[in-house]
């Protein structure tokens, strides 16, 4: 199941959301060579990645722009893209450039946390992006998000409230952080959870200043503008029946 596009259309240009999409995309291009190279490719996470037993302070802003494969940056960046411009819209463009910055070092401060003495590198932009979600969720809770549904040869686009997706979202991390051991966690779920949270912890004052339950009280929590109407098109892929 995958956010594709929200219905929540943005009135600035969200410059930053676009340029720590092409960063990503250009730092990932940049190494992607030595994905040839077991060796080469694991001492450089271990170089540039977080690894929670030595906490290098630099590691915390340069793990955040690797990605370990192209499904990892293309997930990462799809959902900067779909969430990201409309906090960019409410904070500013400054505004936002910090506030994912430090939504991946708390996010990288929960990783650490979770699992202090490991010794496996983390990376990726997920616990940045997860904030971005978080102050997506506290703003827009009723925003209609158009989610790409995958059912074995089914194929569907269904527009769902960004409570519902943002919110199993976030249960998802917080069942599988607890039941995944920590000797064998391949996916940072604590980082995640740790920068959702970071986010709506972030954007309250915001939200507060807007009105807090009165902001969502004179919008219904639905973005305070019409949305965004899209044409669709049913799919090509076509369907076994019985």
């Amino acid at each position: 199941m995958f956010p594709i596009r929200d219905h929540n259309p943005s009135k600035r240009t969200p410059y930053v959301t676009w340029t720590l999409i092409g960063i990503n995309i250009l730092v990932f291009a940049s190494y992607y060579h030595l994905f040839s190279n077991d060796r080469a490719i694991g001492q450089f996470f271990f170089d540039w990645g977080l690894v929670p037993a030595q906490a290098r302070p630099e590691t915390y802003i340069t793990s955040m722009f690797l990605h370990g494969g192209l499904m990892h940056l293309g997930g990462n960046m799809l959902f900067l893209w779909v969430f990201g411009d409309n906090v960019e819209d409410q904070m500013g463009h400054v505004g936002f450039l910090g506030f994912y910055l430090l939504g991946g070092i708390a996010a990288a401060a929960a990783q650490n946390v979770s699992d202090p003495t490991s010794i496996v590198p983390m990376v990726g932009a997920s616990g940045a992006v997860a904030g971005v979600m978080g102050g997506y969720l506290l703003m827009f809770p009723k925003a209609r998000v158009d989610v790409l549904l995958f059912l074995f040869v089914f194929v569907r686009i269904f527009p769902i409230p960004a409570w519902i997706v943002l919110g199993f979202w976030f249960a998802i991390q917080l069942v599988q952080g607890w039941l995944t051991p920590a000797d064998q966690v391949g996916v940072a779920y604590w980082a995640h959870a740790g920068g959702f949270l970071a986010g709506v912890l972030m954007i309250a004052p915001l939200w507060l200043r807007r009105g807090g339950p009165v902001f969502w009280q004179r919008t219904e929590g639905h973005p305070p503008h019409p949305d965004t109407e899209y044409k669709y098109v049913r799919t090509n892929v076509p369907q076994i029946r019985r």
